[in-house]
């Protein structure tokens, strides 16, 4: 018999809402515990979700014994903390990009993780999409030879406000940790590690980054160009050139979508999307629960290397960039 697993959220915002909407679509997770700082909120958030308790406390959700895994949901300036907190209680960790703040933060949570033989795993709920792994199998296939360049874009328009968490570099503030990683994860996906980056960027008053573009070089000459921006919106697109056509991952590339390939000689083909219901979280979450079945700790569809990969990147672009965050940054980049 299918084993069940109660789910806690950890955060109860937006995001979270998403999520936990998707889980009812899986038989086999069971809607646990909502945690809050701010106890109603916790229990309105329960309430509306159909979750059976509600904490007012972080260390509370934690302390429950029958609580299986958590979904790390707040902003990603505290996700280090707050993984780390499940973590040492061993309970299953599936957190919210940015994993962290820097490489660094990263690194302590997966040797936590592996110290406390206890799952963890970076919510990338892209690499879950069916469109995006139907995407992989087109550029790994070689069927329109090799991939020359990737160009990746997401961007909308975020009005300026310095108390919101957009511009708030305490926070984490700024597109690239928000909603640059995506682009970046696109390149790394396809390309790998990039030998060269290159960047430009724009500054909000609160020294927060507004806008970025990116480029990224290949030893073999390979590029990649990617831009995140909360100044003004995008098709928010990915698209694959390769040797012998295109391929085009449909707006929002992120989310579950359709895909369109252009083989040199004029053939077009469009794939539409496999999704049938919910946002799209519940494949990550699906996965996560397959993990825990067969006693994993580390995912291998979105494995702790990747996300070191991903942070490293990430790293190297906010060294160029001049992007620095006080409260984490202090004795590693400067």
């Amino acid at each position: 018999m299918e084993k069940k697993y109660n789910w806690a959220i950890l955060g109860c915002g937006k995001i979270a809402r998403k999520f936990s909407s998707d889980l009812k679509l899986l038989p086999n997770a069971n809607l646990y515990a909502a945690a809050s700082r701010d106890l109603q909120k916790a229990k309105d958030f329960a309430g509306e979700l159909g979750f059976e308790k509600a904490y007012g406390s972080y260390e509370e959700m934690v302390a429950d014994p029958n609580v299986d895994a958590v979904y790390v949901a707040t902003p990603h300036s505290h996700h280090y903390e707050h993984a780390m907190l499940c973590l040492n209680h061993k309970k299953a960790v599936l957190c919210e990009k940015a994993f962290a703040m820097n490489k660094n933060e990263v690194e302590e949570m997966i040797d936590c993780a592996r110290k406390n033989k206890t799952f963890l795993m970076e919510a990338f709920w892209t690499m879950f999409q069916p469109s995006f792994k139907k995407a992989m199998e087109i550029v790994k296939s070689g069927e329109l030879g090799k991939l020359k360049i990737v160009r990746s874009d997401f961007a909308f328009n975020a009005p300026f406000d310095e108390n919101k968490r957009l511009y708030n570099v305490k926070l984490g503030g700024g597109s690239l940790l928000d909603i640059g990683i995506y682009p970046v994860f696109a390149a790394l996906t396809s390309l790998g590690k990039p030998e060269i980056i290159k960047t430009f960027t724009d500054f909000a008053s609160t020294g927060s980054e507004e806008s970025i573009s990116m480029i990224f070089r290949y030893k073999d000459g390979q590029m990649a160009n990617l831009t995140s921006s909360f100044a003004g919106f995008s098709p928010t697109q990915t698209e694959y050139w390769f040797e012998k056509g295109y391929m085009i991952l449909n707006p929002k590339w992120h989310a579950p979508t359709n895909i369109t390939v252009w083989k040199e000689g004029g053939e077009m083909q469009t794939f539409p999307s496999e999704h049938k219901e919910g946002t799209g979280y519940q494949y990550e979450a699906a996965h996560v629960m397959e993990c825990l079945d067969e006693g994993k700790i580390e995912s291998d569809k979105m494995s702790w290397q990747m996300s070191l990969d991903l942070m490293e990147t990430l790293d190297r672009i906010r060294i160029d960039a001049g992007i620095f965050f006080p409260d984490h940054d202090k004795n590693i980049f400067f």
